[in-house]
């Protein structure tokens, strides 16, 4: 064989061993998933045995103890009537026992008058029947007739049997996977967007309950809780990962069903956080949410630094509301501009709080809702022009959505040089307006 042919035999040969390294990997790795999957059924399998046997023995044990009081509340009723009807039964018998020991003290006597033949008989006759006739010897107590006194029983529903075995035989289920699983998490600048979806086409949904937890942290917490099928947790510590479940309740059900697999996930992305020191606004710890107070001082609230790119979702939040102005303003920049009261200016684009759209600090014609307390507003830009030489000074184009209470605004921003990242800001001439921003 030529060197050119053995050349490429090798090399052939070469290809074949790699592709059996690779082809061992796969299977090496699908081994591994094979095991995980035989340990989840074998953990989840111990795990719903032992919640069973603890269910059902808790159960019984309730249901001897509330079984023993029933009975021992019947028995004391019983008690009860038998003492109460006894009672006027014993005395009627003490009256009739102390009137057959008076009749037979009479009948002595009676009979020992009778058989004296001397002496003072007609007296002692005489005595004897005025004494017979004071006692009133017609006069005899009453006894009640069986049909007037109580005959206790006990009266037992053969049905509650039926229905408590019915009830038994129809109580838990057993289920081979959870009705709905965490479908994507999506981070975001301090939170990450959590979508689930329902896997089970026979259960209808009520309610879903989202938790989560830090990885290295040993219990979940709530923290959702409603018939929505995402939620943005927020106050998420970037490059932490975080661990989130997620359970729902069926139509006109009162318990949980099984909680979904466990899913992973962290936000590389820096969180919003306005600009401390600014003296008309207040700050929360974590510096994502500002509060216009009572200072007299006005201007526009900036963020720390430009974190919103394009291609994300800029989210504002009200949390209450104050006096309303045609000045006040939400919205996103080019750059921090000192000694202006409003974003509406030139380099930036925003929304009033009566719904007016700025660009450049002209008003559009599109308008939005006015903003109200619990008011989501966002802002989605993409770049969808870049002019010649940009690098060298040339236009951008971005197009920018501003989407509030269902209603959204759409139009293209142009601007004379390229940016890679904007400032947000916001400002509100009245005080009790609360932003948070995510």
């Amino acid at each position: 064989m030529d060197p050119e042919g053995e050349a490429l035999l090798l090399q052939e040969a070469r290809e074949s061993v790699e592709a059996a390294r690779s082809y061992r990997r796969e299977l090496q790795q699908r081994l591994r998933g094979l095991q995980q999957a035989r340990k989840q059924i074998r953990e989840s399998a111990a795990l719903t045995r032992d919640v069973l046997e603890q269910h059902f023995n808790d159960l019984k044990g309730t249901l001897r103890k509330l079984l023993d009081e029933r009975l021992v509340l019947l028995l004391q009723e019983v008690d009860a009537i038998e003492q109460e009807s006894i009672k006027p039964l014993d005395e009627c018998q003490k009256l009739i026992e102390h009137g057959v020991s008076t009749a037979d003290d009479l009948l002595q006597e009676g009979e020992s008058v009778i058989h004296e033949v001397m002496g003072e008989q007609n007296e002692k006759l005489c005595n004897f029947t005025k004494k017979a006739l004071h006692i009133q010897l017609d006069s005899l107590p009453e006894v009640p007739a069986l049909v007037d006194v109580p005959c206790l029983s006990a009266q037992l529903d053969d049905c509650l049997l039926t229905i408590v075995k019915n009830q038994i035989f129809n109580h838990g289920t057993v289920a081979s996977r959870p009705p709905v699983q965490i479908e994507e998490l999506t981070e975001k600048p301090g939170g990450i967007l959590v979508r689930w979806c329902k896997v089970d086409d026979d259960f209808i949904p009520q309610d879903y309950r989202l938790q989560y937890r830090k990885s290295t942290a040993n219990h979940f917490e709530d923290v959702y809780v409603g018939s929505e099928m995402e939620f943005i947790v927020l106050h998420i510590d970037p490059n932490v990962d975080y661990q989130f479940r997620v359970c729902a309740r069926g139509d006109g059900r009162q318990e949980w069903s099984p909680w979904s697999i466990p899913q992973t996930g962290r936000s590389t992305l820096v969180p919003h956080e306005w600009t401390a020191g600014l003296e008309g606004y207040s700050l929360s710890s974590r510096r994502n949410i500002a509060l216009r107070n009572d200072s007299q001082s006005c201007g526009v609230l900036y963020s720390k630094a430009p974190t919103y790119f394009c291609g994300q979702t800029l989210t504002f939040r009200i949390e209450t509301v104050g006096q309303p102005d045609k000045r006040d303003s939400i919205g996103v920049c080019l750059e921090q501009q000192n000694g202006y009261d409003s974003l509406q200016r030139d380099k930036a684009v925003c929304i009033s709080t009566n719904g007016a759209v700025f660009v450049n600090g002209k008003e559009m014609t599109n308008q939005l809702p006015a903003v109200t307390c619990g008011s989501t507003v966002t802002f989605d830009m993409e770049v969808v022009h870049l002019g010649p030489n940009n690098n060298e000074g040339g236009n951008t184009k971005l197009r920018v959505t501003i989407s509030s209470n269902n209603r959204e605004v759409v139009f293209d921003w142009v601007l004379d040089h390229s940016c890679g990242s904007l400032y947000f800001g916001c400002s509100f001439s009245y005080p009790g307006w609360k932003v948070l921003v995510f």
